[in-house]
This record gives structure tokens, sequence and C-alpha cells, in this order.
């Protein structure tokens, strides 16, 4: 899948959203002091007794406030940081013959992720509902934003709001395989090399898999082409989930194209570091690592109707007039919702 480029970079959110620390319910009050039934015992007969009550009305306490509730969630937390740092220490931990470290992924890189998604971009999802619940599927969407975060929040945004949680794997290109750090946290996320063979396997395996066929012509075009898709490539994507028999669904992602907005480009720049391009903004390279702050755009992440390839047989794949309107209609949805999306909004930033 050469034409698939892509790169992304790579405590759960129920447990994380939902319980929270370990907490202990309201304390019950007995009845205590023998009293039953507003009588006591007096020389071997029941005698009335006035009914005692307390001298001032208490309100039950709320399981936050319970004595020793917030000591029993660091306790629970503290725990289990301990035992997370003895199963890294002594290598009590899987991962999958791609790299995939799916406890580092869940506690440690989409906790630093979380932030970012919930409360710089504030994404909005939407058609979650699109993404199955079982079994591999492919998730095509657009790339844009002169860095590639758009994949990180796409991936925090199947894990976060998925009612099963799954875990989307992206395809990279292999830039971000040689890059030093980036490359092993990229593994460790879940991230794989954009090509066939290694996306087909994910999809059999029944994986959600994540590409974006613009590639670095889509991150790096210029300001002014915003949301204008570019070429999706002849349609490898479209081929492999023809082969493994899995659905496609588009994605469109709105807020990405205004965090670094690209008025210019570098080539000889470019050229020298080895890279795709050297971006120009209005505030990098000029305010130095500042400049890379991206703004607090507002993102809005939609998931399309799902397009069946099971249907078809092992030698449609190798149709390319098929391929290409396949192709196509994939991209023309994404464009299309981008579109809706954009006359939808109020503002860039809220």
């Amino acid at each position: 899948m050469a034409d698939a480029k892509v790169i992304p970079f790579g405590d759960d959110p129920r447990s994380r959203r939902g319980t929270g620390a370990a907490r202990s319910g309201p304390a019950k009050r007995g009845s205590g002091g023998g009293r039953k039934g507003g009588a006591a015992a007096s020389g071997g007969t029941l005698a009335p007794v006035p009914e005692q009550h307390d001298p001032l009305p208490r309100t039950p306490l709320d399981a936050s406030e319970e004595p020793g509730a917030e000591r029993g969630g660091w306790d629970s937390r503290i725990a289990g940081g301990l035992s997370f740092l003895r199963r890294r220490i002594t290598g009590d931990y899987e991962v999958d013959e791609f790299g995939y470290d799916k406890e580092l992924t869940d506690q440690v890189l989409m906790s630093m992720v979380r932030p970012f998604y919930e409360k710089y971009f504030r994404v909005e999802v939407k058609g979650i509902e699109n993404v199955p619940t079982e079994g591999g599927a492919l998730i095509v969407a657009n790339h844009s934003g002169t860095l590639p975060l758009d994949g990180l929040m796409l991936q925090a945004a199947v894990h976060d709001e998925h009612p099963a949680g799954r875990h989307l794997r992206l395809l990279a290109a292999d830039l971000v395989f040689v890059l030093p750090v980036v490359n092993e946290l990229a593994r460790k996320a879940g991230h794989t090399l954009a090509c066939a063979e290694d996306a087909r396997a994910l999809l059999e395996r029944g994986e959600l898999v994540g590409v974006m066929p613009e590639g670095f012509k889509g991150i790096g075009k210029p300001f002014g082409e915003r949301y204008k898709l570019q070429r999706f490539g002849r349609g490898g994507f479209v081929s492999t989930a023809m082969r493994a028999g899995a659905p496609i669904v588009p994605c469109s992602i709105v807020g990405a194209e205004e965090i670094y907005p690209m008025v210019g480009n570098s080539r000889t720049l470019a050229r020298v570091l080895g890279l795709p391009y050297f971006p120009i903004t209005p505030t990098f390279p000029w305010l130095g690592p500042l400049g890379l702050v991206p703004l607090p755009t507002k993102w809005t992440i939609q998931f399309g109707e799902p397009i069946p390839t099971d249907g078809y047989t092992e030698e449609a794949a190798e149709d390319p007039m098929l391929m290409f309107n396949l192709t196509d209609q994939v991209r023309e949805q994404i464009q299309h919702t981008l579109y809706k999306l954009l006359v939808q909004r109020r503002s860039v930033f809220f």
C-alpha cells in the first residue's frame, strides 16, 4: 500500500470517566442502643418510652465524603501504578509481532493524548455507531494539519468513544520508523508500516485499521487549499479491504487544517533535512519552539456509513476500474461530509 502514506504519532476511558477511585457506599446508621420499636424493657414488661431524636438532622454523606474514601482511592491508584511498574521492569507484559503494547497504550500513551483530545481541541465525535463493534474494518480519513496530530486524535476518538473501546491500528509512512523515539512510540501505540501485507494481516485478525491516503500531500498542502482533498492514490487501500472482506468506513475530520496555517514551504530546507516539506506558518520558525504550539481549534470527527466489500470475489481486487470507482466513492463521501460539517460549524475555535 505504497500510496497510503500517513505519519501518525503514537487508564481506560470508561474506568477514567465512570468509576474513578474505588469508593465505599454511605455508612449505615445502626438501630443501636437496644432501641426496639420505640419501647424499652422494664421490670419484665415493655413500657413505652419517648422516641429519641438526634439534636440536629444529619445529611447522609456522599460517597466522596466518606471517611477514608479519598485515601482508599489513592491507595488503589498507587497500588495499580506500582503493579504497572513491576510488570514493566520484570517484562511481564505482551507485545504483538508488530510491536504493539496494549497496556502501555491504555495506561500511558492515551493518557498523554487525552488532555489535548478533551480540553485543547475539544473533539466532538459523530457517527461512532458506524464503526463495527467487532471484526476487521478499514477506517479511511482525510489528512491535514502540517503536523499529523489528526492521526492521534482519531485514535483517541475510537478508543474513548466507541462502546467496545476498540483500538485503531494506524498505517504510517516509512519516515515515522526512521525517526528516533518516534519510531519506538509509534510501534508501541500499534502503528505499522503502510503496506498491503501488514494491513491485510491486521484486518484478517479482526483489527480496526486506519489509513489516510492523502499522505504528505494532505498534511503538507497550503492553507489556501484547506479541506480540499488531494489525490487518494491508485486504490491500494480498497484492494486490501476487498481481499480481507472488511468494510470501509469513511471518516471526515474538521479542525485540523487550522492548527498550523501553512503559508509557505521552504523546499531548500526540506531537501537538506530530508523532509517532504518544511512548513512556514505565522508563528514558525519566527517564534522558535513556541511556534510549534498548535492553535486551539474546535474539532469534529464524523464516521460515515460503512461500505461493504465482502460481496466481491478475490479476482475483483485486480480490476483497476472497480478499484478506481470504489476509491472515488470513498473520497467523494469524505469530501461531501467535510463541506457539510464546515457549513454547520459556527467558528474555527468554538
